[in-house]
């Protein structure tokens, strides 16, 4: 069967047509920045086996699930309609590798890459970008998603000394992702050896892209989130809490699967709502000195009863260490029942302007140090954390402020600041069982146990950690 044919928008063509060797282009969400590239890659690599030649590029995405949808949504295709279109052209072999290299600090990384081979020796290959994959190849460079990467300067430091080669070009995309990256050092900088390309969302619908602008807004319910990732502004990071650069450190491919569940020991943070803004229940699991986020639960315009019985569920799941529960307001009720149910695992919050400066500063220290875990391909949980500001009060003491929009009051964040706050601390009903033991020997029995067991399991986790390291 033939492929259908592939139209390219004006913009698109603009981005095909340059032949620049240093090509830098910031484009919206969902405007066809990886696609049209891959088309330019797979392009090179067919006139190269053409031409009896050979070419060689590298992708490097900021992790293994786009690296392999570069390679399957894009480099696919675009193979096939060559092919289709050039009899006597071979159609690639795909096949999966592993990749092994140092990092900086001297670790081995090991990561499964994706390549294409065409029969004259053209490759394409496709995995996550890393200094030691970024070291790794000589050959032409794709870096999809750059403001994106972790560690993106490091990867530039490693990147720059083989793609200086000459003839060896580097084609680098993205989104911004506020200013402490390599993406908005070069986007910015005074270097004409770039070649600049920029579309925002409004630029591509006007150039025949199919998107209903009105909705895609509504849907993100952010006003910074759409700022920058559908109209391209570097936005300011000097007010907010936790900078975009710190959020990306810490995202993971495989966060919020329950299904990687470990049987460790768990924190779940909840922040109760019931008009207007949402109900989170966010799942941290311990492994080793790491919390992973395994879950995240959201609940809007449910009734109280429903609230329950997603708590219900998520004990019955999870070996909860600590459930902790934002008391204030309408939270009363919530903790209180959530007492009578599971004992001192439940510890209630009452949000005052110091405690949100205690618990926010101590998820902002886990974040800096890399010892969180949360979902990648998120934007509206990057938007909830990065939504925070710090602020100076009348007093000159710093506080947290939380600006309310469309998209909430920042729920999912302080969901996940709760349990980790409740992580940064023996669990709450060890002072309880103490305190009830005069009056209720049997119910301190029952708690001590599940202290017990919950550093038995939060023990082996930690144990299990070492073992594979």
């Amino acid at each position: 069967m033939t492929p259908p044919a592939i139209t390219f928008l004006a913009y698109q063509r603009q981005w095909l047509d340059d032949r620049a060797r240093f090509k830098i282009g910031m484009f919206a969400r969902q405007t066809g920045k990886t696609f049209t590239t891959c088309g330019e890659i797979v392009d090179d690599c067919v006139a190269a086996e053409i031409a009896q030649s050979r070419a060689r590029w590298v992708i490097l995405s900021r992790g293994e699930r786009q690296a392999a949808e570069a390679m399957e949504e894009a480099v696919r295709p675009f193979c096939r309609g060559f092919a289709a279109a050039y009899r006597s052209l071979a159609a690639p072999e795909f096949a999966e590798l592993d990749f092994a290299g140092d990092d900086d600090d001297g670790r081995v990384v090991r990561f499964k890459a994706l390549e294409a081979r065409f029969a004259g020796g053209s490759r394409i290959t496709a995995l996550p970008a890393n200094p030691a994959t970024a070291r790794g190849y000589s050959a032409n460079v794709f870096l999809d998603e750059f403001a994106f990467h972790q560690d993106s300067r490091a990867i530039w430091r490693a990147l720059f000394p083989v793609i200086s080669r000459p003839g060896l070009r580097l084609r680098v995309t993205s989104t911004p992702n506020g200013k402490n990256n390599k993406f908005y050092e070069l986007w910015t900088g005074e270097d004409l050896a770039w070649s600049r390309h920029r579309v925002t969302i409004h630029d591509a619908v006007a150039q025949g892209l199919a998107r209903d602008v009105a909705e895609l807004k509504a849907a993100i319910g952010d006003e910074d989130a759409w700022r920058q990732e559908y109209e391209l502004e570097f936005l300011d990071e000097a007010s907010a809490w936790l900078p975009y650069d710190a959020i990306v450190a810490c995202e993971h491919e495989d966060a919020g699967k329950p299904a990687l569940y470990e049987g460790g020991p768990c924190l779940i943070g909840n922040d109760i709502a019931r008009r207007g803004d949402l109900w989170v229940a966010f799942v941290w699991e311990r492994v080793g000195d790491v919390l992973w986020c395994r879950e995240i639960v959201e609940l809007r315009h449910q009734s109280f009863a429903a609230q329950d019985a997603a708590v219900a569920d998520l004990m019955a799941r999870y070996r909860v260490e600590r459930l902790v529960m934002d008391q204030t307001g309408m939270g009363e009720k919530p903790v209180e029942d959530a007492r009578r149910r599971y004992g001192g695992a439940v510890e209630g919050v009452v949000m005052t302007a110091p405690l949100q400066l205690t618990i926010a500063t101590a998820a902002k220290q886990a974040f800096e140090d890399r010892r969180v875990r949360i979902p990648a391909g998120r934007p509206e949980l990057r938007a909830d954390l990065h939504k925070l500001e710090r602020v100076q009060g009348p007093t000159g003491a710093p506080r947290i402020l939380t600006p309310r929009d469309e998209g909430g009051h920042a729920d999912r964040a302080w969901a996940a600041f709760l349990g980790i706050a409740g992580a940064a601390t023996e669990p709450g009903i060890i002072a309880w069982y103490r305190a009830e033991a005069a009056r209720n020997p049997e119910a301190a029995a029952r708690a001590a146990d599940f202290v017990a067991g919950a550093k038995a399991a939060r023990d082996a986790a930690r144990a299990k950690l070492a073992a594979g390291r």
